[in-house]
């Protein structure tokens, strides 16, 4: 029977284990020593070893007599699992620099010098450059024996480290950790390495030397008292960066910065000096937590004299009354030397060129082109868990927003001139560069009179558009119903896909995404710029837009749906009073330069806040989620249209271009035609509805009671276009020769236009004729007769549409019984295929028309123009019309499609 092994075995394979990471540490810094020299240096420390523990080889479990036999497969032992365990992982050759490196190079005749050539390549976090997993902190040897080897520790993402001291060596310890702590932040470019320390003992701190860096804030020394404020700020931190930084799945910022290739979030070390009296008991519930949880989003802890004991990867290093002692790295048979203390005034220079090169680099503007990833990593990342995108720099490391579970919605707050605009366009071209098409999703709107966002899509100059942008809207600052219709949009996508979960038995976009990995579940971001004028008046589209906008702000999360509201001022909105919970769901805001309202009530950090500059809080606002942020230039040449071109290149083929809608630009009628989609029956076309996808607003004109098609104007200019749209859309849809088109022009402004639509409805192949007003009472008169004889049976009922140019000056031309036969054919002709287009200059005079032989009901479908909503009322009883008139757009209302009337876009007969 099999037996395991026994204690005396286990025991040697426990020092052992730490033999071998000594005999590694040796072998890895024996550069430039012969092969042979360093065969022999650790075949001695083996022979030595053994020789102090009474051993022979053969005793030796057969694994690690291997490495007895062979000292330089000790070569790739590192441990990295802190229960005795070891593991095999690839040596990091290159390890940090001496304190001599930078002294030398911080001298005043290198001050001007590249600072890419003074920070090194060891740790340069731009490139993700060979990190620096071990920091040297001593010299050892086993026994007494020569030659000594250097002692280090695993720090910046791997492990804690705790050091304990008795009363005599307390100034040594404290040089170990002075040491160490210059060596980190030598190694990297200012900024990247943060310090925290706390005394116990000192009001103003321990480790003098590096005061120099309080200045720029690369160290923080905090109250002896205050410890709990300490924890709860690291708490804070890493809650943060699993919130917000970690949402694609990466267990660490190391890992995600080896998947990325860069790193967006500086290190912490926070540097405890105790009196080796044991933590209050919530101290030490708080600093378990940070330890259990900091290595993975960037926080270490050095402990000085702080007795704990947690679950939670953390090296020893113990010393002695002699200063010596040993380290858990090195186990208890290597007797570990720190460095001697560095000359107090060295460290200070030191200190002093660190903290001179931070504020150097931070007054560097980083550039657009710096926050992008390197051009073969563009389109990579995934939005399963979320998005998350720099968009400026905080002491030069890019500074991120997320948009994802934790901060699913975002506000964004400046007055006119702080860089709103030039913020937006920052975060969209930053978030296309990292997701592709099929992972984001752009819905852009601007209510103010600019075009920022056009530029995303095909212009005259520049043909290239946004492969990730859907929708664009600009100038819509007066058709409030265009944000009313991107909301129902939004509302009606988030059912769908609520619907296809639902099929999946899941609950959200994550997860619908795992079990339906062939489907196209995009995230979408819906970016409303100055939003605050979609609730500006106290209407039917505030009150609709409202509960919309909860209704999205609530649920849009779970399926991926994000909104990003921009605005000048959003203190007075006053559909939000009462409703809290839809700015509550805003967890992400953005405050530039003197924003109101935007972060939390008593948060003033806007107020001195310098151009070009943000607050980023993803805690909803608060103080301590507050995050300074240097925005760059994304508006010049080269940025966001370089962006743009690049993914237009690599993404635009066979992909629909994005839909551009313009308030200032009106619809022409082959535009219209083109996307009317097929019935069963010719339909009129009278507008452009204001919704997402772009509809034709037409009017069917089957042959049933009341298919009449009206317009109320008092102008001739938008009533003509309206009218010769609706009539030549009819006899573009019949086959050739198939309607009867007469045209009757009654007033003198009437005549062109009529010719025009003449002209157009003979190329379409239809038969047209033109009655002026001296004929019109026959030609009414008869056609009256026609509908009769239809109505027999007797007459053939082929479509016929009369379109009346100022149907309401017909009173002149018309005596009782021509007024009759028009009743007539208004009341009897949509039934027997005769239907009326006409445009009344009084929607008075058509109800007169109406209220004798006819009725409201003859008129099924009508569209105002520059008339008020009350003069339309009689048309539509029961009903309570508002409706002021405004260019360029009318209210339609069809009995047989709506419940309520709508605003429409008039439409435009040139040609381009």
């Amino acid at each position: 029977m099999a037996r395991g092994p026994s204690k005396r075995q286990q025991r040697i394979a426990m020092a052992f284990d730490a033999l071998c990471a000594a005999i590694a540490r040796a072998l890895g810094a024996a550069e430039g020593a012969r092969e042979s020299a360093v065969r022999a240096h650790a075949e001695a420390m083996v022979e030595m070893w053994l020789r102090e523990e009474g051993l022979d080889a053969a005793e030796i479990d057969p694994g690690l007599r291997r490495i007895v036999a062979n000292p330089e497969l000790a070569r790739p032992v590192k441990r990295v699992d802190f229960d005795r365990k070891t593991a095999f992982r690839e040596w990091l050759a290159t390890g940090p620099r001496r304190l001599t490196q930078i002294l030398a190079e911080a001298a005043p005749d290198a001050a001007g010098g590249d600072p890419d050539e003074w920070l090194g390549q060891v740790g340069k976090i731009d490139g993700m450059g060979p990190v620096p997993s071990l920091w040297t902190i001593g010299t050892g040897r086993i026994g007494g024996a020569e030659p000594r080897f250097p002692v280090a520790v695993p720090l910046l993402d791997e492990s804690h480290l705790q050091i304990s001291s008795t009363h005599d060596s307390r100034g040594r310890a404290e040089s170990l950790v002075e040491n160490l702590l210059l060596r980190v932040m030598s190694s990297f470019r200012p900024g990247v390495v943060q310090l925290h320390v706390w005394d116990v003992g000192r009001f103003t701190g321990s480790l003098p030397g590096l005061y120099p860096l309080t200045r720029t804030g690369l160290l923080t020394v905090h109250d002896p008292a205050m410890l709990d404020e300490l924890l709860e700020e690291l708490s804070d931190r890493i809650r943060r960066v699993h919130t917000r930084v970690l949402v694609d799945g990466h267990p660490s910022l190391r890992a995600m910065a080896e998947t990325s290739g860069g790193r967006t979030e500086p290190w912490i070390v926070a540097v405890l000096l105790g009196n080796r009296s044991a933590l209050k008991d919530a101290e030490h519930r708080q600093l378990q937590r940070v330890a259990r949880d900091g290595p993975a989003c960037g926080v270490q802890l050095v402990l000085l004299d702080v007795p704990m004991t947690v679950n939670a990867p953390i090296e020893t290093v113990r010393l002695g009354d002699s200063g010596f002692g040993t380290s858990s790295m090195t186990g208890p048979h290597v007797t570990v030397e720190p460095d001697p203390p560095l000359p107090p005034a060295e460290v200070t220079r030191a200190a002093h060129a660190i903290a001179d090169e931070h504020e150097r680099w931070r007054s560097r503007i980083g550039t657009f082109a710096d926050l992008l990833p390197s051009r073969e990593k563009w389109g990579e990342a995934r939005s399963i868990s979320g998005l998350h995108a720099p968009v400026g720099f905080t002491d030069g490391l890019p500074a991120e927003v997320a948009l994802a579970d934790a901060s699913p919605h975002a506000l964004i707050g400046g007055p006119s001139g702080s860089g709103k605009t030039n913020l937006l366009l920052t975060m969209i071209s930053s978030m296309a560069a990292r997701y592709g098409p099929d992972e984001l999703e752009f819905y852009l709107l601007d209510f103010k009179e600019g075009v920022s966002f056009a530029q995303f899509a095909p212009g005259r100059r520049d043909r290239t558009w946004l492969p990730h942008a859907r929708l664009i809207g600009v100038n819509i600052n007066t058709d409030r119903e265009f944000g009313l219709a991107l909301l129902q949009f939004l509302s009606d996508e988030m059912r769908r896909r609520a619907e296809a979960a639902k099929a999946y038995e899941v609950t959200k976009l994550e997860e619908l995404r795992r079990e339906d990995p062939k489907g196209r579940w995009p995230r979408i971001v819906a970016v409303i710029d100055e939003f605050q004028y979609l609730f500006a008046e106290r209407d039917a589209v505030t009150r609709q837009a409202t509960l919309l906008l909860e209704d999205v702000a609530r649920r849009g999360r779970s399926q991926g749906i994000h909104l990003v509201l921009a605005s000048q001022d959003v203190s007075g909105i006053e559909a939000f009073w009462g409703r809290p919970a839809i700015f509550e769901q805003f967890v992400l805001r953005i405050a530039l330069p003197r924003a109101r309202r935007v972060l939390a009530e008593l948060n003033d950090a806007t107020l001195g806040l310098p151009r070009w500059h943000a607050v980023i809080n993803h805690e909803s606002g608060i103080t301590h989620g507050n995050e300074v942020v240097r925005i760059p230039d994304a508006t010049g040449k080269g940025s966001v249209d370089e962006v743009q071109h690049v993914l237009h290149e690599t993404y635009a083929q066979g992909r629909p271009e994005p839909r551009l809608f313009d308030g200032t630009r009106s619809p022409r009628l082959a535009e219209l035609l083109a996307v009317l989609s097929a019935g069963d029956e010719p339909r009129a076309l009278v507008g452009q509805c204001i919704d997402v996808a772009g509809s034709a607003a037409a009017i069917g004109l089957p042959d049933a009671p009341g298919r009449n098609l009206g317009v109320l104007a008092s102008g001739v200019r938008e009533a003509v276009q309206v009218l010769g749209a609706a009539a030549a859309s009819l006899a573009g849809q019949h086959a050739r020769d198939t309607i009867d088109v007469v045209l009757a022009p009654l007033i003198a402004e009437a005549l062109a236009p009529a010719e025009r639509l003449a002209m157009r409805v003979a190329g379409a192949g239809q038969r047209v004729e033109t009655v002026r007003l001296d004929g019109f009472r026959a030609r009414v008169e008869a056609l009256a007769q026609e509908v009769s004889e239809r109505l027999a049976g007797t007459a053939s009922r082929h479509p016929v549409a009369l379109v009346l140019y100022a149907a309401d000056a017909a009173e002149t031309a018309l005596d009782r019984a021509g007024t009759e036969a028009l009743r007539k054919i208004l009341h009897f002709g949509p039934e027997t295929g005769v239907h009326v287009l006409g445009w009344w200059r009084s929607p008075a005079r058509l109800k007169a028309l109406l209220m004798m032989g006819a009725s409201p009901d003859d008129l099924g479908a009508w569209v105002a123009l520059d008339v008020q909503g009350s003069e339309v009322q009689p048309l539509v009883p029961g009903m309570f019309v508002t409706w002021s008139p405004r260019p360029g757009r009318g209210l339609l209302f069809d009995r047989a499609q709506h419940t309520q009337p709508e605003v429409v876009i008039v439409p435009s007969l040139e040609e381009r």
